[in-house]
């Protein structure tokens, strides 16, 4: 749609904003109708294309060189009028009539007979849409008329309200100015609707609403009751109540509340109706939510949960390495020491990947502040006579728990084996620089390519990874190759040293069971 307005048409950013709230919320008016909406805005006129999107709209008693389709909806109440997609769909000023009619004039156009489209009797209504004193463009209602019978006092309220909604719209008064865009959390006309008068009184509630209303506790019918007062003496706890509860089930306010009684939650939405410039009523949308304020209870509950799993296994693990690093202090064989002095590192890395799961709302980590803190970790370990300062370049974003976890660790094995071998008693510099590759048309081709370089000794001539009887390369390549599927590489560094070239799938942690 803000393609289409910003290529065909010479309507203003805040115009193309008012047309993106009417459409967010116009699942209301086609349900309502029981009619297909297509909305309509003019195409740019031809002395202005030169001119490009700056050029001057036409005016409303311009003739305008035709009408685009930007927007379509289709009832859920009942048949649609055309079930094929007519977005982007252009015609030229006098194919429709109404259209021209409705935006010259500035009212809604109901004249002529139902007209025969693919053997269906449709009903044709144009509404011009108004922002102040400007009209951006018309809707166009179509009512498919072949399953035509008496309406029923449900349906004729429905119809009631859409002729108001449609009169408010050509007023420039829905949706209400500065009102946020409505989303698909709000109820919808099927879940329960209530029609009230200018004093706040239910005139007409549908059976789902009743029902709605006898599960919050009040079982007598709800005509000529005022909603206010009923919904507040039924969610009264003794506890205070919101005080724009009364106002806005009144139909005095726009405004969505949610409301508790006996174990029940209903969400309801009242739509205020002023036509004219006179409040003449106002209609409430009411949906039962209980389950879905359940599930989201039961959500915050699990989350909770897990971040607390996360702190206690990250306490659980840095207190292991604490005995690791007391029982190193013990022994007096350097080898012995070393192991463990080892043992406490790769613990450490893990408990930073549970410390910073702890803190976030779900299993996804930045895992720059990850690395930040690996490489910190290894320059502290690192010994005197090295004198190497580690650094990271580039960014490796946000990962999933399952990656971070295994790469962390094998990136602690990396940078210190580089420490220990490559730049062990000299001057140095020792970097990990990462590369993330998010585009691409298959998920193999999103991957984390992370390389680890060093320029001191280099390695032996008759090096071979997959023979190298090291435990922490035989760590890290079964954590890179066999757990995240991913390749690892050892190479000679242009200038001296070397580089580790680790590359991880983003998509998947885990590799395919047929990957040896």
């Amino acid at each position: 749609m803000t393609d289409l307005v910003r290529d065909q048409s010479d309507l203003s950013r805040e115009d193309l904003e008012w047309l993106q709230a009417l459409v967010s919320d116009w699942q209301l008016l086609a349900d309502l109708s029981f009619a297909d909406l297509l909305l309509w805005v003019p195409l740019r006129s031809a002395d202005a294309l030169p001119a490009g999107r700056g050029a001057r709209a036409p005016a409303v008693d311009e003739a305008v060189p035709g009408w685009m389709a930007i927007a379509q909806m289709r009832p859920t109440t009942g048949p649609t009028a055309y079930p094929e997609d007519l977005v982007g769909k252009v015609v030229r000023t006098g194919r429709r009539g109404l259209i021209d009619v409705a935006w010259r004039e500035g009212r809604i156009v109901r004249e002529g007979d139902p007209e025969w489209g693919s053997g269906i009797p449709v009903r044709e209504e144009s509404i011009p849409v108004r922002r102040g004193d400007k009209i951006l463009g018309v809707i166009q209602r179509s009512t498919n008329l072949s399953s035509a019978r008496t309406p029923s006092r449900l349906e004729l309220t429905y119809l009631q309200s859409a002729s108001d909604l449609a009169t408010m719209i050509c007023e420039g008064t829905f949706p209400a100015p500065g009102e946020e865009p409505n989303m698909v959390r709000s109820p919808r006309v099927g879940d329960g609707l209530m029609r009230l008068d200018r004093s706040g009184r239910v005139t007409y509630a549908s059976p789902n609403a009743q029902s709605a209303y006898r599960r919050l506790g009040y079982p007598a019918d709800l005509v000529g009751e005022s909603l206010g007062q009923i919904t507040a003496a039924l969610c009264d706890t003794g506890e205070p109540l919101e005080e724009a509860l009364s106002v806005t089930l009144s139909g005095r306010a726009p405004r969505e509340v949610e409301v508790e009684s006996r174990g029940s939650i209903m969400q309801l939405r009242t739509i205020p109706l002023v036509v004219g410039g006179t409040r003449i009523g106002a209609v409430v949308l009411c949906r039962d939510v209980t389950e879905l304020r359940w599930r989201d209870r039961e959500l915050l509950t699990k989350d909770a949960t897990i971040r607390e799993i996360h702190h206690r296994v990250k306490n659980n693990l840095q207190t292991v390495a604490a005995l690791l690093r007391l029982q190193a202090r013990r022994l007096q064989i350097p080898e012995g020491r070393a192991a463990l002095d080892e043992a406490v590192r790769r613990v450490g890395s893990i408990a930073i990947v549970h410390e910073t799961l702890s803190h976030t709302p779900d299993e996804l980590i930045d895992f720059d502040d990850i690395v930040d803190r690996v490489i910190a970790m290894a320059g502290e370990v690192s010994t005197p006579e090295t004198k190497v300062t580690p650094k990271r370049t580039g960014s490796f974003g946000v990962l999933p728990a399952e990656i971070a976890t295994p790469l962390a660790m094998a990136l602690t094995e990396l940078l210190q084996n580089a420490l220990e071998h490559g730049l062990a008693n000299r001057f140095g510099t020792l970097e990990v620089v990462a590369h993330r590759h998010d585009q691409g048309e298959s998920p193999a081709d999103r991957r984390l390519v992370t390389v680890v370089a060093d320029d001191g000794v280099g390695l032996p001539g008759d090096f071979d990874v997959e023979s190298s009887n090291s435990l922490g390369l035989q760590i890290v390549r079964t954590l890179i190759v066999g757990e995240l599927g991913g390749r690892l590489d050892f190479r000679p560094r242009s200038g001296g040293g070397t580089e580790v070239v680790v590359d991880v799938p983003l998509e998947n942690g885990r590799p395919h069971p047929s990957r040896p």
